[in-house]
């Protein structure tokens, strides 16, 4: 698979052209906003005062999985003891296993923690392995970006050393609920199926206090990755 696109922290603009696809490329075009506040002469929020500013979403409690006030409630979803860490596009990930048919997890990388409320479903003999992950820091890998992210994957092997390595196909099939606190509002979603298709995202919801909330179920094909992916422009240079 390969591809690219345009984004920016207001809109999003690809192409991924799939295995056996003709190469000879697309041409993108977007318009991208200028953020330099004293080139356009207008005053930029704070990340504190941008999230303050959004109007509030109701957390998603009619999904089946969630029953709680939120799938981020602390008394009902403790942290998961049996974590363990593994590198994905270079950056060291905190994971869980995902060992059940489905349930509640939650993973910490530092004071960020992320959520997931999921229910399996295998297609014939499947026992591939899946794991939820959490990110904080800078990557580092193709230029410095700081990032926040959540993210449930398809591991490559059996083992949890095979987590965040390269994966293209998939069998198994979740419905899922997946939350994270982010410290920031550009957060994007993304559901990623067998033979690396993009599937549109079912329900997205964000919150004035930088809860974020990916609910997606009903998959036409197996899932590779899914991801709640948070760009921390304000700390980038720091």
């Amino acid at each position: 698979m390969a591809g690219s696109g345009i984004y920016t922290p207001f809109s999003s603009i690809y192409h991924h052209s799939k295995r056996g696809d003709p190469e000879e490329g697309k041409l993108l075009v977007a318009r991208v906003p200028v953020l330099d506040p004293e080139w356009s002469g207008q005053r930029v929020a704070t990340e504190e005062e941008k999230l303050k500013s959004e109007s509030t979403s109701s957390p998603v409690t009619d999904s089946g999985f969630c029953h709680s006030e939120s799938c981020s409630d602390a008394s009902s979803v403790p942290s998961s003891s049996a974590t363990f860490k593994s590198f994905m596009i270079g950056d060291l990930f905190t994971f869980v296993l995902l060992n059940e048919k489905e349930g509640r997890v939650k993973v910490c990388n530092g004071s960020f923690c992320c959520h997931l409320q999921y229910k399996r479903i295998s297609q014939g003999d499947s026992e591939e392995l899946y794991a939820f992950g959490a990110f904080a820091g800078l990557h580092t890998l193709d230029g410095e970006l700081s990032l926040q992210v959540c993210a449930l994957i398809r591991c490559a092997g059996s083992d949890p050393s095979s987590c965040g390595q390269g994966v293209e196909e998939a069998e198994a099939k979740m419905d899922f609920v997946m939350e994270g606190k982010f410290g920031t509002r550009y957060v994007y979603p993304s559901v990623l199926t067998s033979q690396m298709v993009i599937e549109e995202v079912k329900h997205f919801d964000k919150s004035a206090d930088g809860r974020v909330t990916l609910k997606h179920s009903d998959m036409t094909a197996g899932l590779v990755t899914a991801c709640l992916y948070g760009r921390m422009y304000h700390l980038d240079h720091e």
